[in-house]
């Protein structure tokens, strides 16, 4: 377990101290986004495929996690993307990301929300020069091949990712 800090990064840090099993990743220097901060991880992780999960989600329902590790097909799939229908999208602003093909690859656009967890290949990140970027940037050469796919998440999900979200989530978890 591989755990990136950045904001609050100490008081993480010191949470997390002496627990068997987690290493830190820290971006406390600078905002790497997405894909910038799991490359700086990956001598941490591991070759890869790597599960990834972002921590300002609230899930209900089966781990998204395990669905993934059960659906992951490695030859045939670089990225798994759990997905969440956009109407069940608690706290979301904005419209959804993805639509899904019949095969379940992803495209651009459509109803589903990228509820922030997912299985990836790291391979490609080391070709990206710049040190901050978006892991959309390594989705979109992954489509363009149709070795991305979603999973729909049959389970509620809320973001968290801004304090007026709180509420929203605990009425959630109930």
């Amino acid at each position: 377990v591989v755990v990136n800090i950045h904001h609050l990064g100490g008081q993480i840090a010191d949470h997390l101290a002496g627990r068997p099993g987690i290493a830190l990743s820290d971006e406390r220097d600078a905002l790497l986004e997405t894909g910038g901060g799991l490359r700086r991880a990956l001598p941490l992780l591991g070759p890869g495929p790597v599960l990834t999960l972002n921590p300002d989600a609230v899930w209900t329902g089966p781990n998204p996690l395990a669905a993934l590790l059960a659906a992951w097909e490695p030859a045939r799939m670089d990225a798994l993307l759990a997905l969440v229908p956009a109407e069940r999208a608690v706290a979301r602003v904005g419209p959804g990301d993805f639509a899904l093909d019949a095969d379940g690859r992803i495209a651009r656009g459509g109803e589903l929300v990228y509820g922030g967890a997912q299985i990836i290949r790291p391979d490609r990140l080391a070709a990206i020069p710049e040190p901050a970027f978006s892991l959309n940037r390594l989705w979109d050469l992954m489509i363009a091949e149709g070795r991305a796919f979603g999973l729909v998440h049959p389970g509620a999900w809320c973001d968290v990712g801004r304090p007026d979200c709180i509420a929203a989530a605990e009425a959630l978890l109930g």
